[in-house]
């Protein structure tokens, strides 16, 4: 019997990361078995053509590579991810938590492209990677949304201020705009719970955070 997939989305610097560990301890104290996951799946040889995309290889603007043939790049990661490590346990009825999924793909590819063509994107992706690839669909996706500004100085401070060291990606602050845009219209035509991260233009607590998360899956592991 399959166990359960629970995928943390969110715009870079919105705290996917620290969320997913939350998450996986909160489960783990129950006596819940939990595997976290994260993508892209640096230390993997199958994340190389995500990692010269993201150091600006094809192009130092995200839209020098288009929706389709970035999604690619991710979707292999994802595949050689589920049949290398966590697949068998799911498979056996384990609680998977992901930091970033296909849901990533749906974000940030969909703000490439103008919004009429958003459906026919997401169409193709999902088609892509849930049937013709066969990697696991998810059984709650949480949105932890958050203002691109906030999660800009999240990612300052991250890094110090150094900005040399954001990838293509998080230099582009009105990629992040279109990417927020396109990430609450996917919360909504998807059915993704969103999670709202900031309050007074700053971030509420980890706990507090932590306490929406969940909730929101809590439905699903009765």
């Amino acid at each position: 019997m399959s166990g359960k997939l629970i995928v943390i989305e969110g715009l870079d610097g919105s705290g996917k990361a620290t969320q997913a560990k939350e998450l996986a301890n909160a489960l783990t104290a129950q006596g819940v078995p939990v595997r976290q996951i994260t993508f892209p799946d640096y230390a993997s040889d199958s994340s190389a053509l995500v990692k010269m995309y993201l150091a600006g290889k094809f192009g130092s603007n995200p839209n020098d590579v288009n929706a389709y043939a970035a999604s690619s790049f991710y979707s292999v990661d994802r595949f050689a991810s589920y049949k290398m490590d966590w697949g068998n346990f799911y498979h056996q009825g384990g609680i998977v938590i992901a930091d970033r999924y296909t849901t990533s793909n749906a974000v940030h590819q969909c703000s490439k492209l103008p919004q009429e063509q958003w459906n026919a994107f997401l169409e193709w992706l999902f088609d892509f990677e849930y049937t013709k690839i066969g990697i696991p669909v998810p059984d709650r996706v949480i949105y932890l949304d958050v203002d691109p500004a906030v999660s800009q100085k999240l990612m300052s401070d991250r890094y110090q201020g150094d900005e040399s060291k954001k990838d293509i990606h998080e230099k582009d602050t009105e990629y992040l705009m279109r990417s927020q845009r396109a990430a609450r219209y996917c919360a909504d035509a998807l059915g993704w719970t969103r999670v709202a991260c900031c309050q007074n233009d700053t971030m509420r607590s980890i706990s507090q955070i932590h306490a929406d998360v969940l909730r929101a899956v809590k439905e699903i592991l009765c």
